[in-house]
C-alpha cells in the first residue's frame, strides 16, 4: 500500500464503501418520495467517483470490471436526467429511484465479487465449489435489489407525486 497504485486503490474502495453504505438511507429516503437529501446526493456523488476511479487504474485489456463501470456510469447518467424530469410523467418518475437502486446493485455486485477474490477462505475453494458459491451469492443479492427496486419505485411514485 505504501506505493502510488496502492494509495490510489484505498481511495477508490474507501469512495467504494462510502457509496454502498450512503445507498442504504439514500433507498429509504426515496421510498418516503424525498427527491433531494444528504444521503441521496452523498451516494450519488461517491457513486460517480467510484466508477470514474475505477478507470484510472493501469490498463490490460478489456475486463468485466471496466464493463461494469461502463453500464454503472451510464445508469448513473439515466438517474441524473431522470431527477431533473421527475413529476413530469409516471415513467420519468419511477426511473430515478430504479436507477439509484440499480447503481446500489452494481456498487453491491462488485463488493461481492471481490470478497471472493480476496477473503483466502473463499479463494482456497474448490473452482467448482468456488463458481457455484459465488453464483448463488450473485443471484441472492439480485433478487433482493430486483424486489427491493420495485418497492422503492412504487413507493416514490406514490408519495413524490403527492
Amino acid at each position: 500500500m505504501n506505493t502510488p497504485l496502492g494509495w490510489f486503490t484505498a481511495f477508490h474502495t474507501l469512495l467504494s464503501m462510502i457509496a454502498i453504505v450512503a445507498g442504504v438511507p439514500a433507498i429509504r429516503e426515496l421510498t418516503v418520495g424525498r427527491l433531494r437529501s444528504a444521503a441521496i446526493t452523498t451516494f450519488l456523488v461517491t457513486a460517480i467517483l467510484t466508477s470514474v476511479t475505477g478507470f484510472m487504474f493501469p490498463y490490460h485489456g478489456f475486463t468485466p470490471a471496466i464493463g461494469v463501470g461502463i453500464v454503472a456510469l451510464i445508469v448513473l447518467g439515466w438517474a441524473l436526467a431522470a431527477r431533473q424530469a421527475v413529476g413530469r410523467s409516471a415513467f420519468w418518475t419511477t426511473q430515478f429511484p430504479l436507477g439509484v437502486v440499480v447503481s446500489e446493485y452494481f456498487l453491491v455486485f462488485v463488493l461481492v465479487a471481490q470478497i471472493f477474490a480476496k477473503v483466502p477462505a473463499l479463494v482456497a475453494l474448490a473452482a467448482d465449489t468456488q463458481k457455484a458459491l459465488f453464483g448463488g451469492t450473485q443471484l441472492v443479492v439480485l433478487v433482493a435489489f430486483v424486489l427491493i427496486a420495485i418497492r422503492t419505485a412504487r413507493a416514490f411514485r406514490i408519495r413524490a407525486t403527492a
